[in-house]
């Protein structure tokens, strides 16, 4: 399941523009790093990749610039962003704080609907493989976090948390092949989404402080 999936997947597709879908493929490549950090990027020829114009793929790069994802120099063109692992503890300070009032508040306020995407994914999570490639694991994480957001009803909180996960991902990411037992990473959602499930707001909260310095741990581990 692609990121780009996981944030729209029961949109209308006729409300999203060729900008709006460009920016979603492109982000989820920058994310996933098929797109490597500093490399650069030339808005013509990702326009014909992706079967696009280049006035859409202009406007998702300048979003994505606004995310950080990519920079743009003046007369050098652009460029997606350098993982800068001193970010690392930034990035984990915020989310520790704002993760788990997320999952408190999708525990509480979270709709019929949210409760039966995210108890959808528990059932994905609970068949994975030992041998399902380390990608589609990481990937079932992003989607497993946006649901999350969402699911807290607050718009706001879920932009904010978006940005940083994406930022996250890409460390995680970086260090892939190092890092072991992420399917067990991503296994940790099964006890929080069922304490989300269950309206328990005290156990969402701390599972997902655990969760979050179980990252930051494991990435300093092998730097």
């Amino acid at each position: 399941m692609s990121l780009a999936f996981a944030a729209v997947g029961d949109v209308d597709s006729g409300t999203r523009t060729n900008a709006d879908r460009a920016y979603e493929i492109i982000r989820e490549r920058l994310i996933m790093l098929d797109i490597r950090p500093g490399e650069p990027i030339n808005d013509e020829q990702l326009a014909g990749d992706l079967g696009f114009g280049r006035t859409p793929v202009r406007e998702a790069l300048k979003r994505l610039e606004r995310e950080r994802l990519v920079i743009a120099y003046p007369r050098r063109g652009t460029f997606a962003t350098i993982v800068d692992m001193t970010d690392l503890a930034d990035i984990c300070e915020i989310r520790k704080q704002l993760e788990p009032a997320a999952a408190a508040r999708a525990a509480r306020v979270g709709s019929a609907q949210a409760r039966a995407r995210l108890s959808a994914l528990a059932a994905e999570i609970a068949e994975m493989g030992v041998d399902d490639d380390p990608r589609d694991v990481l990937r079932k994480d992003v989607h497993v976090h946006r649901e999350i957001y969402r699911a807290s009803g607050n718009p706001h909180l879920e932009d904010i948390l978006v940005g940083l996960d994406a930022h996250a991902t890409r460390i995680w990411c970086l260090f892939l092949d190092r890092l072991p037992d992420i399917a067990g990473h991503v296994r940790e959602h099964l006890a929080l989404l069922d304490a989300i499930l269950v309206g328990d707001e005290a156990t969402a909260a701390a599972l997902t402080l655990a969760h979050v310095t179980g990252f930051e741990r494991a990435v300093r581990a092998v730097l």
